[in-house]
């Protein structure tokens, strides 16, 4: 007697679904969602807000590179959360924030936000040399 079902491949199919029946599975959420921004990208984003809070006042920003670092090199014994370096012949002035310092310090995104200002402004005001109430009016007041 023949069997009008055809014989079964020796070699197995390539699976497209999981064992549920489900299929693969795409991420965990759209690239727009907050959720799938990491927490550095999420400190860049505050240094980059704040920048451009200042940059309105202060159009000179424009040439100084602002860099986030999650740690700074190991100094003395305090930690600090900024730094700045002038221009010189082979580079442009740069200030730079640390990550991981600020991040500890704050106890919520609203209070990082504001000490990564208050720190982007202290260090302007010192590139510049200038007192930070000056380079923010609104510098210690929140």
């Amino acid at each position: 007697m023949d069997s009008p079902v055809p014989p079964r491949p020796i070699e197995p199919r390539p699976r497209h679904r999981d064992r549920h029946g489900r299929g693969m599975r795409g991420p965990v959420a759209p690239p727009q969602v907050p959720l799938s921004v990491s927490r550095s990208e999420s400190f860049r984003d505050l240094v980059r807000d704040s920048v451009e809070r200042l940059e309105h006042r202060w159009p000179q920003l424009a040439e100084v590179d602002f860099m986030v670092m999650d740690v700074p090199n190991p100094q003395d014994d305090s930690v600090p959360l900024g730094s700045s370096a002038p221009a010189d012949k082979d580079h442009p002035a740069r200030i730079l924030v640390y990550r991981r310092p600020i991040e500890i310090r704050a106890k919520s995104r609203d209070d990082c936000a504001m000490l990564v200002h208050e720190v982007v402004v202290e260090q302007v005001a010192e590139l510049l040399g200038l007192a930070p109430e000056s380079v923010d009016p609104r510098y210690g007041q929140d």
